[in-house]
């Protein structure tokens, strides 16, 4: 995945990106305007037409994030100097601002005010009449709209700030295959943005950006109630120390896989390709690490959005990913009854199972949603999956799924169609070739969601 931003939004670069290995396009929200954004899905889905092949969609809200408000320039802090930090957009000669207000009702002495992902740190000496006078405790510039994070203190903002709102509203316009939510607290903010997004009749699939403590203490009822999960290194390193990081990053990713939830690591994964042609081997090792750890994909933030060399960061992590990839071993997993599997999780096991047994060519996963193909993905067998759809959202929602390879179908009308058209499009594609032995998996209900009953070893 890529952030799509000034450096990578033009048709020669996306066309690169995607040649190079780019299978979701993020849109961050926190930055740039409407009409911006609106002209970068418009280049990301012609890019797509143009080279066939899908690309998850992917807009990114701020969330109840704290941000320095309008400044008339940079501000230097110096260590050791008292500086006021006020609530809202602007303040006076001599103040921090810090959107929204609500940080003023909050602040106590000892708290750590942490600024750009913690470059800058204050802590908080007194607080007066809504403003906190903080002391310089590591200094550096500071500028407009950089995220400030408050760990340990709860924020009493909603999940959906009014930004988000409207955000979201130019999100369900431009039809994006997911909305990621960031700053999760708990379940029922993914719940509240899944109900909107049903009240508004889209499919777009929810990611839980895991980036606060709150949100690692309520993972697995998370986890119940989202699509994807996001494992957000940058803020989440700030709310809870870089050491507990890596730690908690496996922690995740296991969870998640568990669940069949795809989960995407990000933030920093090769930071110094912003102005560098070349990772470092620290980043390289990082990059490998989240592959072995089981991450379905990886994404480059500003590496892609604003960095020197888009194309070669993309081209550098992929590279990276797939000299890693062919170690991972058969996740073969039998659920516990105690577990209540559904069918589906059950008949994901098997045909994993009877294809690595027979050695087969691929397995082929004809799905309605998508919902089977990221079933099978989750046993990271060592076979080619083919998820075959005729919905366009369930294309372009695979194009995440770790190992799956979406292509679309016709719609059939029945089973023997739909065991068909599979195999002519995965023929078609040079996938396979005549005589190979694949694995089919799918319902014998066609065209109905969560109807999963069927195994089938056929000859294409």
């Amino acid at each position: 995945m890529a952030t799509i931003g000034p450096a990578s939004c033009t048709p020669d670069l996306l066309g690169q990106l995607v040649e190079a290995g780019m299978d979701g396009a993020r849109l961050n929200l926190s930055h740039g305007t409407h009409d911006e954004h609106r002209e970068r899905a418009r280049l990301v889905r012609a890019t797509e037409a143009e080279l066939g092949r899908p690309i998850a969609l992917i807009a990114d809200l701020q969330g109840p994030k704290l941000r320095i408000g309008d400044l008339d320039g940079p501000v230097t802090l110096t260590r050791g100097e008292d500086i006021l930090v006020a609530g809202g957009e602007t303040g006076n000669d001599g103040e921090l601002p810090v959107s929204p207000a609500v940080i003023g009702e909050v602040l106590q002495p000892g708290h750590e005010v942490l600024i750009d992902d913690g470059l800058v740190r204050l802590r908080v000496e007194e607080v007066q009449a809504g403003r906190a006078r903080c002391a310089v405790v590591s200094g550096g510039i500071v500028t407009s709209n950089k995220g400030v994070n408050l760990p340990g203190v709860p924020i009493p903002i909603p999940s959906l700030t009014r930004k988000d709102m409207d955000d979201l509203e130019l999100a369900l316009e431009l039809g994006v295959d997911f909305v990621a939510l960031s700053f999760v607290r708990s379940a029922a903010d993914v719940r509240d943005l899944r109900a909107l997004l049903e009240q508004a009749g889209s499919q777009a699939h929810v990611i839980a950006k895991i980036e606060k403590a709150e949100a690692v203490d309520a993972l697995v009822p998370i986890l119940r109630e989202t699509d994807a999960v996001m494992v957000a290194r940058g803020d989440l390193g700030v709310e809870i120390g870089v050491a507990m990081v890596p730690l908690i990053q496996k922690g995740i990713i296991a969870a998640a896989l568990e669940r069949g939830k795809p989960v995407i690591t990000a933030t920093q994964m090769l930071e110094s390709m912003v102005h560098q042609a070349e990772p470092t081997r620290a980043e390289a090792s990082d990059v490998a690490n989240a592959v072995l750890d089981g991450s379905s994909a990886l994404m480059l933030s500003g590496e892609t959005a604003i960095g020197e060399y888009p194309v070669e960061s993309l081209a550098y992590m992929d590279r990276i990913a797939k000299a890693v990839e062919p170690s991972l071993g058969y996740r073969h997993q039998l659920p516990e009854a105690s577990e209540e599997p559904t069918v589906g999780q059950a008949m994901s096991n098997a045909a994993c199972d009877v294809a690595e047994t027979l050695g087969a060519q691929a397995i082929l996963v004809p799905t309605y949603t998508g919902r089977t193909a990221s079933g099978v993905a989750r046993l990271r067998p060592r076979r080619p999956i083919l998820g075959l759809t005729h919905h366009d959202y369930a294309l372009r929602q695979m194009a995440l799924e770790w190992g799956v390879t979406p292509l679309l179908i016709p719609e059939s009308a029945d089973v023997e169609d739909l065991w068909r058209h599979s195999l002519e499009t995965a023929r078609k594609h040079g996938l396979v070739e005549e005589g190979d032995r694949v694995v089919i998996t799918g319902g014998t209900a066609v065209n109905q969601p969560g109807t999963t009953d069927l195994i089938k070893v056929a000859v294409a």
